[in-house]
């Protein structure tokens, strides 16, 4: 089954799921967003936000989770090529981050949208 068109797929979602945990196991920026994650779903629950506002924000949250895992794969990739500092690791490196950082803004606004005017 494994060279089977199926079978490839269940294998790549094994790998992906082995990937997820990895990530929420052993980087500290994934669980601090995942934990914001979980608070912001009970939010959702509590304020009964509309079919649209789950979208988005399911959105948001799988937009920050998953460059934030691009992220930690550049910055791994980064440390095996070269572990010593570099300016052209640091500047990849620093990219990377900005991408998180863009991601976590456009969160925050969809965050804001949806909750400021039912608070």
């Amino acid at each position: 089954m494994g060279n089977t068109f199926l079978g490839k797929r269940i294998l790549g979602f094994k790998y992906a799921l082995k990937g997820a945990w990895m990530l929420l196991k052993n980087e500290a920026s994934i669980q601090v967003q995942t934990f914001v994650a979980v608070i912001m779903t009970f939010a959702g629950f509590y304020y009964e936000i509309s079919p649209n506002e789950w979208i988005y924000q399911t959105l948001a949250i799988g937009l920050v989770l998953s460059i934030e895992g691009l992220n930690t794969a550049a910055e791994e990739i980064a440390n095996f090529v070269h572990p010593d500092f570099h300016n052209k690791i640091g500047y990849i490196k620093d990219v990377a981050a900005g991408a998180v950082f863009f991601a976590a803004v456009a969160a925050i606004i969809v965050g804001c949208i949806i909750y400021i005017p039912k608070v």
